[in-house]
């Protein structure tokens, strides 16, 4: 991909880690609730409801009648409430407080699962108190049918699944947990997400998990995050990221770049032009094809050069799966640093009855203590190493 001209600054020089996953984790979950009411439409209908472009949180897409109405009922998706990007997010970092190191297939049903079958919790799309599993959609509902029910073997239990974006879209807290390690954290990440994807789902949820490590290393812009990806990226997912971010380059405003990035992802991507109908090819297995959410995600953030305000409002303004595009966006351009609006953040968590800090400073504490643990085991193995390249030295 070729620089972006117009980024002239270095994002985030001076930011401590714990800034770096406070600001990627309230990023992620300000992105998913700016999006909310506005997924599964297009840019042209978004425009047309709200009279211009969303700049900021806004209602329900039929208002009062957002408990009834088809198809987006029984959810209250507006108002500033969270989807379950969130709380899938906020569930795998509970899953990190549990097991304290580095996470696969087998924490994801040793824990994961049954977080999601047995603890109740504030659901604010629903405006009630229930198991998270009542919210999840079906390709997350598939963890409980095939870990819980079926005993499948952790590490191949996303086969036969939804190809979808469902495990990418909650895979920040690996990029964090991995922060600096951009190839660690898409190793981890492959691993965990075995448990519930397969094909360019699986393959989208370790890239993404990478660009949020690679965003916390300091000097880190949009074009090295890319550029990390790249070096990482298999097959369709590869291909898309360097075509969508090579369109975006060319733009440094989201609305001259709306159509332009659908039109880059749109060979890669299965789902087609209507998204509430998708085609008959969507959502398998491909070695050619991606989910369009990262692929559009890491083009918004090159569109906006790593600015979170325009990263997430081009993401929100994209329509389609754009609660997901803009979580995504909202975690990178967090993790690199710029600040998320703090209007937003308030009004999000007060909506959404959630404490959207408390997760960041859980995570940040287990990234410590991991990232010990991993200094610990590499020096025993470089102890090891050097023996074996002495033969018969004890010391």
């Amino acid at each position: 991909m070729k620089p972006k001209t117009t980024e002239t600054h270095e994002l985030g020089q001076a930011l401590s880690l714990d800034e770096r996953i406070t600001a990627a984790l309230v990023g992620a979950a300000v992105g998913d609730a700016l999006g909310g009411p506005v997924e599964g439409y297009t840019p042209e209908q978004i425009l047309e409801r709200h009279a211009g472009r969303v700049h900021g949180i806004v209602g329900p897409w039929n208002g009062d009648a957002w408990r009834t109405a088809r198809p987006i009922a029984p959810y209250h998706k507006g108002d500033g409430h969270v989807t379950d990007d969130t709380l899938m997010t906020h569930a795998l970092i509970r899953v990190y407080a549990k097991v304290r190191d580095h996470l696969d297939a087998y924490a994801i049903a040793g824990h994961l699962v049954p977080d999601l079958m047995t603890n109740p919790r504030w659901i604010p799309e629903l405006e009630a108190e229930a198991l998270p599993l009542q919210r999840i959609f079906l390709a997350e509902k598939w963890l409980v049918t095939r870990l819980h029910y079926g005993h499948i073997d952790p590490r191949e239990a996303g086969v036969g699944n939804i190809v979808n974006c469902g495990a990418a879209m909650y895979m920040a807290p690996v990029g964090l947990v991995n922060a600096a390690n951009p190839a660690g954290a898409y190793t981890e990440a492959l691993d965990i997400a075995g448990a519930h994807q397969s094909s360019y789902g699986r393959e989208a949820a370790a890239v993404f998990a990478a660009a949020v490590a690679a965003a916390c290393t300091p000097g880190a812009t949009p074009n090295s995050v890319i550029e990390a990806c790249l070096s990482l990226a298999k097959d369709g997912t590869r291909a898309a990221i360097e075509t969508v971010c090579e369109v975006a380059s060319r733009y440094s405003d989201f609305e001259s770049a709306l159509r332009p990035l659908r039109e880059a992802v749109t060979p890669y991507d299965t789902v087609g032009p209507d998204y509430r109908a998708p085609s008959l090819g969507a959502r398998r297995p491909s070695r050619l094809h991606t989910i369009e959410e990262l692929p559009v995600a890491l083009g918004m953030l090159t569109v906006a050069g790593g600015d979170f305000r325009h990263a997430v409002l081009g993401s929100v303004n994209y329509g389609r799966d754009c609660d997901s595009i803009a979580t995504m966006a909202g975690a990178l351009a967090g993790a690199l640093g710029s600040e998320v609006p703090s209007d937003w953040s308030k009004t999000v968590a007060e909506a959404s009855r959630l404490d959207l800090w408390e997760p960041a400073r859980t995570l940040t504490e287990v990234t410590r203590e991991v990232f010990e643990r991993d200094v610990h085991r590499r020096r025993s193995h470089e102890e090891a190493f050097a023996q074996l390249r002495s033969p018969g030295c004890s010391d």
